[in-house]
């Protein structure tokens, strides 16, 4: 092996442990000049109460339905769902070639607040915790239908990312079946967790941990952290420090710990280029009624598109549609920087 070999300097690829898959990094090609698309800034100029939003309190959704006039957080059955609960069983095969098989599940959409102008970044913790408190009861009651399998918390935040209503809210899909991602997640976690009688991400934390290198953050409960294996310029993950399944798990402290790790994420992504951020965020954690999965150790993601500023995206084409992705930043750099930001909001600062 060549000792000269520089993970800041050279080209390389790097596993994702929790998928197996792996990630070219090109270090050397931030130095290139851009003359790609650039993005217009959606305006950031909201409304406490927008009486043409269907996510608002009091007013009229998209269906006809009212919400109520809510004051903390709302959580309603999707007008337009993706699954549909009565869907019916069955499943085609053509000459063993085209297959398909029916899906059936609920979505529900979760209104952060009655703020139509307020993200999780610009939320006070007690209003972040009591959205821990909704994801956890959501998550409950789904899993009490034997018929779903796995449960997705996410949300979907800009029109970078497809939202399509700018009222801060997230969204669960409960499912009848095992997603792709959390399908290889599972196997992984699964066999490092038979051989070696430990979680992957405990043992991953601890060398995390020790390097410092890709630590964003870290309260008693939570560690936020750049990947080792992040595809996107300034992905990061939440990961508990104690090994628990699912949200279900975390103690009353957990949850305080957890809108601590999500506010100060969130507000750094926001003073990165003082810009409500974009990004898709979601729990990755145990498959429901599908046997104990011992191995499970809950995580979530967060996938931001933006690269050099707020008006620059990464595209995911080309070699990385056809071959595998790449990314130039390195974890280490993107980690840097994010670290370095206040944990006070830029707006709070230029008031």
């Amino acid at each position: 092996m060549d000792t000269n070999f520089d993970l800041n300097e050279h080209p390389h690829t790097r596993q994702n442990i929790l998928t197996g898959e792996w990630v070219l990094v090109s270090p050397h090609r931030t130095k290139r000049p851009w003359q790609g698309k650039v993005e217009s800034l959606p305006a950031d100029n909201r409304p406490e109460h927008d009486p043409a939003c269907y996510l608002c309190a009091g007013n009229k959704r998209a269906d006809g339905s009212k919400n109520p006039d809510y004051t903390t957080n709302f959580a309603f059955t999707n007008d337009y769902s993706a699954l549909l609960p009565d869907t019916p069983v069955g499943e085609i095969s053509i000459d063993g070639l085209l297959r398909a098989e029916s899906q059936s599940g609920i979505c529900r959409v979760i209104a952060f607040s009655p703020r139509h102008d307020l993200t999780l970044a610009e939320l006070e913790l007690t209003a972040i915790n009591g959205i821990i408190q909704l994801w956890a009861e959501e998550f409950k009651a789904l899993s009490e239908n034997p018929s779903i399998k796995h449960i997705q918390i996410f949300e979907n935040k800009g029109e970078l990312m497809g939202c399509s209503n700018p009222h801060p809210h997230g969204q669960i899909w409960a499912q009848n079946s095992i997603p792709l991602e959390i399908h290889k997640e599972t196997e992984n976690q699964k066999k490092y967790f038979q051989v070696n009688g430990r979680s992957l991400l405990s043992d991953y934390l601890k060398v995390e941990l020790k390097e410092q290198k890709r630590i964003v953050f870290e309260n008693d409960s939570f560690v936020v952290l750049v990947p080792f294996w992040a595809v996107w310029p300034y992905e990061t993950m939440i990961v508990s420090k104690r090994h628990v399944r699912s949200i279900l798990e975390f103690t009353d402290k957990e949850q305080e710990d957890l809108a601590d790790a999500l506010k100060n994420i969130t507000v750094r992504y926001d003073n990165l280029f003082q810009v409500s951020f974009p990004y898709s965020a979601g729990m990755h954690q145990m498959p429901v009624n599908d046997g104990n999965h011992a191995e499970w150790h809950w995580h979530m993601h967060f996938y931001p598109p933006l690269l050099r500023s707020a008006t620059i995206k990464k595209f995911m084409v080309g070699y990385e549609m056809l071959g595998n992705p790449q990314r130039d930043i390195t974890p280490e750099a993107a980690a840097e920087t994010l670290r370095n930001l206040s944990e006070i909001h830029y707006k709070s600062i230029n008031l």
